[in-house]
C-alpha cells in the first residue's frame, strides 16, 4: 500500500476536532442530560437488552472499563444487570422503565442535533453530505480490517470456507459440492497460502493462493461475508494473494469463476486479469483467467 501522508493524517484529525467539538462529544452533559457521551452511547448500545459480552466486542471496550460504566447507569437505576437464563457464564444487562424513558429522550435530542446540523445546507447539499458520510464509514471499515496468512488448517480457515461453500451453494443453479474446496496441505507451507480477513476479531473474508507448476500460481475461493461487502475487501484479499504470489516468485497467476459471479468477473478484469481458454476442467468453472505478475518473467 501507498505510505500514509502527513496531509491525510492532518485532515483526519482536523476533522475529528471539528466534529467531536460540534456535536458536544466533549460535554460532560451530551445532548444535555445528565451524563458524558460514553455513558449514553452504552445505554443506546444495551437497547433491549445484550450480553456484556457482546457489548465488549461492538464497542471495542476494555473489561473493567465497560464495567464501571454499567454499574454507573445500574447505580442510576437506568439499568438492570443478570445472569442468562440458558448460559451462567453469560452476564445480561437490560434497561429498567427509567432508562428506556431517559434513551426515548436522547434518541429524539440526538435526532434534533442531527437535523440542526443538516438545517443551513439545501437539498442537494444534504445528500453530497450524507454520500460523503457513508463513503466515509465505509472507508474507514476497510481501513479497521485486517487479512493475515494462516495456516490452511486454521479454524477460522475452515469456518469460513464452510460460510463460503454454502453461500454459493445458494447461488449456483447446480449447487456446490464442498470436496470441490481446497485442502489444508495445498494452501499451507510450501504449496501456498490461505489469507482471512477480520473485523474486529470477526472472521469476514478469505482468499486461497495454491501452487499449480513451476513459476504458475492459482488463486482460489475469494470470498467475503455479506455483511462486508461493498467495502472493496474483495480487492484487498486479492492484492494480498498477488504480492504472496510475488514473494513466492509466481510470474503467472490464474483463476476460474462460475458464470453466475458476474460482480467477481467484473473485479478480475478490472484488476488486470485477462480471459483466457481452460487451463484445467473444473466442473464450476465457466471463464478462466490470467494475470502477469509486474517484473516477473514466465
Amino acid at each position: 500500500m501507498d505510505p500514509v501522508s502527513a496531509e491525510h493524517v492532518a485532515e483526519i484529525r482536523r476533522f475529528n476536532r471539528y466534529f467531536t467539538r460540534r456535536i458536544g462529544a466533549l460535554d460532560d452533559h451530551y445532548l444535555g442530560q445528565d451524563r458524558p457521551l460514553g455513558e449514553a452511547r452504552l445505554l443506546f448500545e444495551i437497547g433491549e437488552g445484550v450480553s456484556l459480552r457482546e457489548l465488549r466486542t461492538r464497542l471495542g471496550l476494555d473489561a473493567g472499563y465497560l464495567s464501571r460504566m454499567t454499574k454507573t447507569l445500574q447505580s442510576q437505576g437506568l439499568v438492570r444487570v443478570s445472569v442468562h437464563p440458558h448460559d451462567s457464564r453469560l452476564r445480561m444487562v437490560e434497561p429498567t422503565r427509567a432508562g428506556q424513558v431517559e434513551l426515548k429522550e436522547q434518541n429524539r435530542r440526538a435526532d434534533a442535533l442531527a437535523a440542526g446540523l443538516l438545517e443551513g445546507l439545501t437539498g442537494p447539499q444534504r445528500d453530497r453530505l450524507t454520500e460523503a458520510m457513508d463513503t466515509a464509514r465505509r472507508l474507514l471499515r476497510l481501513a479497521a480490517i485486517t487479512v493475515d496468512r494462516v495456516d490452511g488448517a486454521a479454524p477460522d480457515a475452515r469456518a469460513c470456507l464452510d460460510t463460503y461453500a454454502a453461500d454459493i451453494d445458494a447461488r449456483f443453479p447446480e449447487g456446490f459440492d464442498k470436496t470441490d474446496l481446497v485442502r489444508p496441505e495445498e494452501v499451507s507451507g510450501a504449496a501456498g497460502a490461505f489469507f482471512v480477513a477480520y473485523e474486529e476479531g470477526r472472521p469476514v473474508g478469505c482468499g486461497a493462493l495454491r501452487r499449480l507448476e513451476a513459476g504458475v500460481g492459482e488463486i482460489r475461493h475469494v470470498w467475503v461475508h455479506p455483511d462486508a461487502r461493498r467495502l472493496g475487501l474483495a480487492r484487498r484479499l486479492l492484492a494480498a494473494l498477488e504480492t504472496e504470489a510475488a514473494a513466492r516468485g509466481f510470474a503467472v497467476l490464474r483463476l476460474d469463476t462460475h458464470a453466475s459471479l458476474t460482480e467477481a468477473q467484473t473485479m478480475y478484469r478490472a484488476c488486470g486479469y485477462t480471459e483466457i481458454p481452460p487451463y484445467v476442467d473444473h466442473v464450476y468453472a465457466d471463464h478462466w483467467f490470467e494475470k502477469r505478475l509486474p517484473g516477473r518473467t514466465g
